[in-house]
């Protein structure tokens, strides 16, 4: 059965985190002040690690095939970054 899970998102250049094969991004926004990103999930399924780079506006763009998820602001909108996944 699907269901939807939250994940924190780290304000760090990367990240991995461990969810169920196929899960599908849904959204990023910051929840009480804390960023977040949910994704449809099948809870019973195998996991795997998905790599995901946070980039702030005016920062330079790495290199490398990004896919970009969303934008979320922080700290009453002083800071703004961008979500995107690595992919393979």
């Amino acid at each position: 059965m699907k269901t939807i899970w939250k994940f924190n998102v780290p304000v760090e250049d990367e990240f991995v985190i461990e969810m169920p094969i196929r899960a599908e991004f849904l959204s990023v926004q910051t929840q009480f002040g804390v960023p977040q990103m949910w994704f449809i999930v099948e809870p019973e399924k195998s996991k795997e690690p998905r790599r995901f780079r946070v980039v702030g506006t005016g920062h330079p763009m790495p290199e490398g095939s990004l896919k970009y998820l969303g934008t979320f602001q922080v700290h009453e909108g002083s800071l703004v970054f961008h979500l995107f996944e690595i992919l393979r």
